[in-house]
């Protein structure tokens, strides 16, 4: 089973049922070390949890119970970062409720590598898609690890914007690390896994329970040093982790979208509440620098991915004199054009398969930066 002793007991403190992180906390702080809660006696238990768990808790632990998590470890990619442990992230340690305990898949090292959260919708638009890409790999360009969520739309696009650069890439899961999700995501959680990081405070076997959602997007903010929202709705979960980033003190960063999107509300929300506004990753290093030792790397002039990704593409096609980067209609864009259909839809089309349109929904289209 476990040669370390230490760590069994770890992984067993952290499976005692009805703890929650609150207990594990107070048990830590009143006997050391878990080790030594699970040697305690019950009526010392008592003092600080309810008398049904201080009596499992004196029973020890299931040696069983740990069997999978043993057998996972023998990956020489697969970790467990425990609070004992030196190369625990060290700005977790700030939080108000640190996790005891983290998963780890990959490069553990980049736990304790200045950081930036990148986040947004899961229903993203194409150019949110791109611009969180370019800004996720100019920032990790400039030596920044890209912390992000892996769900759908923007977080994805940041995950791999920022394994394209030296700083690379932290994803933070709601699940166990035995399983990927959303399964769509399982190419880029494998490509994480060998050039990145991923990490759960969640033990394995964790299905994808909608609660521990926004429970880890304390984490998510927690590792950074800042938290950029790209796209958002008002109701969306990436508000959760601006105003998570908010309480820790982080800086927050919102980008501005068009003010008939949707997706572009919750940003303006940020910005009206005091996000700071950017619309260049040199914009964000500039606010950061001086929290990064040694200092960002500066962008290379003229090569500056992310830099100034939604300023206005050259006016090369006749139709962006009708066709600006707000969500227009077919038939609208008939009437200002003067085409018909089928030779608005041809154009659209190559237009499309040039990068330079995208469709909406609805029947819209939208020229992308």
């Amino acid at each position: 089973m476990f040669k370390d002793a230490e760590l069994a007991s770890w992984l067993a403190f952290n499976q005692i049922s009805g703890l929650g992180n609150e207990g594990q906390r107070r048990l830590l702080q009143a006997f050391g070390s878990p080790t030594q809660v699970f040697a305690a006696s019950v009526l010392a238990l008592q003092q600080f949890v309810k008398p049904a768990i201080a009596s499992a808790i004196a029973q020890g632990w299931d040696e069983a119970a740990l069997a999978p998590t043993a057998e996972w470890l023998n990956d020489p990619l697969n970790h467990v970062i425990t609070l004992a442990d030196t190369d625990y992230p060290q700005i977790l340690l700030n939080l108000a409720d640190p996790p005891i305990m983290l998963f780890a898949k990959g490069r553990r090292e980049l736990l304790n590598q200045p950081a930036l959260a990148i986040v947004g919708s899961r229903h993203a638009t194409p150019q949110g898609v791109s611009n969180a890409e370019a800004f996720a790999l100019a920032i990790s360009t400039a030596g920044l690890c890209v912390v992000s969520g892996l769900a759908h739309g923007i977080d994805a696009a940041a995950h791999r914007g920022g394994l394209r650069g030296k700083g690379s890439s932290i994803a933070v899961v709601g699940t166990g690390l035995d399983k990927v999700y959303p399964a769509a995501n399982r190419q880029l959680a494998h490509q994480l896994a060998t050039e990145g990081v991923l990490v759960s405070e969640f033990p394995l076997g964790t299905p994808p329970l909608a609660a521990n959602f926004p429970r880890r997007n304390r984490i998510i903010s927690g590792l950074s040093l800042g938290c950029l929202v790209v796209e958002a709705s008002l109701q969306s979960g990436s508000l959760i982790t601006a105003r998570t980033a908010l309480e820790q003190g982080r800086d927050v960063f919102a980008i501005p979208g068009s003010i008939h999107s949707p997706q572009a509300k919750g940003c303006h929300h940020l910005i009206n509440q005091g996000a700071k506004l950017v619309e260049s990753a040199q914009d964000i290093l500039e606010e950061l620098g001086h929290m990064i030792a040694g200092g960002a790397a500066p962008l290379p002039q003229g090569d500056n991915e992310g830099d100034n990704v939604i300023v206005n593409t050259p006016d090369e096609h006749p139709l962006f004199a009708h066709m600006s980067f707000d969500p227009i209609d077919i038939n609208t864009l008939c009437q200002l054009s003067g085409l018909s259909v089928e030779a608005l839809s041809a154009s659209l089309l190559q237009l499309e398969l040039d990068g330079i349109v995208a469709p909406l929904p609805g029947g819209l289209y939208q020229r992308i930066g």
